[in-house]
């Protein structure tokens, strides 16, 4: 245990994860986790002149250092800053509890997430997208993908695994989304609309969705947001369009602003408590307007 070195241990705790792909971890998970190794031996080749360091060497002037690597070598915003730190931390925790090191590295060193405005669609732009006809046929299909999910709030992993397993039919001839989320294995049940309708119908006889059994001929997350982003320029929508806008869009817009209550919306995103819903949940602007109207009314009475 004396000789234990920082990497192999990092790199063991990784492939361990790995090894739980699909139970116990996202493979998005363990892609940070390996990134964040990645950039830290980095720093220690830097900073150290060797590939390695003993696990009794890491030191809070190391996570400092690492914490300031992130922000200024490799321009991460805070919040994955925060994310890679926790993985470090986590690594550290591990050593600590099986007494690899006696000193936590960690100690008196805080990190603090900041609150992110992100970006959601109004309705009348996503009417605009969906009516705009598109002579490439990339950026239609990227367009109907991207309006799937802004109708039924599936993140991009999710509308990339959706089979035809995934929907099913209740006694009233309802169709709906029943499917794990792959980042957290939560259900999610979510009904389908007339717009997704019509997008899933449209590819039913696509060949690659019948050659690899899924719904949706979806594009890398990486091609979709390119795309998206001209999308957007030939819409006239001067925000940052990505696979994610159309999760936030649907929590805010379809849903929220048409009275869902949030209980219900939780449901629909799959997630664990309505706490984590308010992250997507925006105060509309016609939605304070209609609760001042109605406060109008009552004063004149």
């Amino acid at each position: 245990e004396t000789f234990k070195t920082l990497y192999n241990v990092f790199k063991e705790h990784n492939d361990n994860c790995r090894k739980l792909i699909g139970t116990d971890y996202a493979d998005i998970t363990v892609r940070r986790y390996d990134n964040c190794l990645k950039y830290l031996m980095e720093l220690v080749k830097r900073d150290y002149k060797v590939d390695d360091i003993l696990l009794r060497e890491v030191n809070g002037e190391l996570v400092r250092n690492f914490d300031l690597y992130l922000k200024t070598e490799k321009h991460c915003a805070q919040n994955t800053v925060i994310r890679y730190m926790k993985c470090f931390k986590k690594v550290i925790n591990l050593a600590i509890a099986n007494e690899w090191i006696t000193k936590n590295p960690f100690a008196g060193i805080k990190f603090h997430e900041v609150e992110v405005n992100k970006q959601f669609l109004s309705q009348a732009e996503i009417n605009k997208i969906w009516q705009k006809e598109f002579k490439i046929e990339r950026l239609e299909l990227v367009r109907d993908v991207f309006i799937f999910c802004v109708y039924t709030g599936l993140a991009f992993i999710d509308v990339y695994n959706l089979r035809s397993e995934h929907i099913s039919e209740d006694s009233n001839g309802n169709l709906w989304i029943v499917k794990a989320r792959e980042k957290t294995n939560n259900l999610c049940n979510i009904p389908l609309l007339n717009i997704p309708k019509q997008i899933l119908e449209k590819y039913k006889d696509n060949p690659y969705c019948l050659d690899k059994g899924v719904m949706l001929p979806v594009p890398c997350n990486q091609k979709m947001n390119s795309y998206l982003k001209e999308i957007a320029d030939l819409c006239g929508i001067r925000k940052n369009l990505t696979t994610h806008t159309a999760r936030h869009s649907f929590a805010s817009v379809i849903a929220l602003a048409n009275n869902v209550s949030l209980p219900n919306v939780s449901k629909m995103l799959g997630h664990s408590s309505t706490r984590m819903t308010q992250h997507y949940a925006k105060v509309l602007d016609q939605s304070i307007l209609k609760d001042m109207q109605n406060v109008e009314n009552l004063l004149l009475l």
